[in-house]
């Protein structure tokens, strides 16, 4: 009962997972990203294990084509399962079971899938990629930030929205962007909301944290000189 997309920027490599959904705490279970690995959207009646697995499996290089072939072949609930992966070459795929509410599919272009179940019909995917794919020039979080607006704003869940979700990593483990909605009556607005505080106290913050090649950080550096 979900609408998302997973994406990986060609400009920068970062990789990206955003969601909404009609039930609570939709970040939790279905957004997982790996900044070795790549980005793993798992919906519908979803299995975690294809992006607890699927994650490692896509660090070693296979694809997630592969990936999810393999783990879906062992999974005897497949056909009420729905997800989107994409891997840090921005190799992507996508599969919508059987047996998941109408109406339901995915969409697969380069460097993205995206993915629905119980929606209103495919216009909000169609304007899921519409939007992402005329956004090229932005930072990866906006265009994920937006593709959530533009999906709901074509209908969404049936069953209308509760909650909403933006991650996005880039080349360290720890997140750029981390926002989630959990329970609001307006869950893309409300992330919108978070987005522009969080680009306003926090953003640079992240750029300046340590990293494996830079172990002081940028903001520590200020202090310690």
């Amino acid at each position: 009962m979900t609408f998302s997309l997973v994406a990986r920027c060609r400009r920068t490599g970062q990789l990206g997972v955003a969601a909404l959904t009609a039930k609570p705490g939709v970040g939790k279970l279905v957004a997982h990203v790996q900044h070795d690995g790549g980005a793993v959207a798992t919906q519908a009646l979803h299995n975690p294990f294809l992006a607890y697995d699927g994650l490692p499996l896509l660090a070693q290089g296979r694809s997630p084509q592969q990936v999810l072939a393999e783990l879906l072949a062992r999974d005897p609930g497949r056909e009420v399962r729905q997800a989107g992966m994409v891997d840090r070459q921005g190799r992507a795929y996508a599969f919508t079971g059987a047996r998941t509410l109408d109406w339901s599919g995915h969409r697969i272009g380069a460097g993205y899938a995206a993915q629905g179940n119980r929606l209103v019909g495919p216009e909000p995917l169609d304007e899921i990629v519409r939007g992402f794919e005329a956004s090229a020039g932005q930072e990866l979080a906006e265009r994920l930030l937006r593709a959530i607006e533009l999906g709901e704003d074509a209908g969404g869940d049936r069953h209308g929205a509760r909650s909403a979700t933006v991650t996005v990593i880039g080349e360290q483990p720890y997140p750029l962007w981390d926002l989630r909605v959990d329970d609001h009556d307006h869950p893309a607005k409300e992330l919108r909301r978070l987005y522009d505080v969080f680009h306003e106290e926090m953003a640079l913050a992240v750029r300046q944290l340590p990293t494996r090649d830079d172990p002081m950080g940028a903001a520590a550096r200020e202090v310690l000189g």
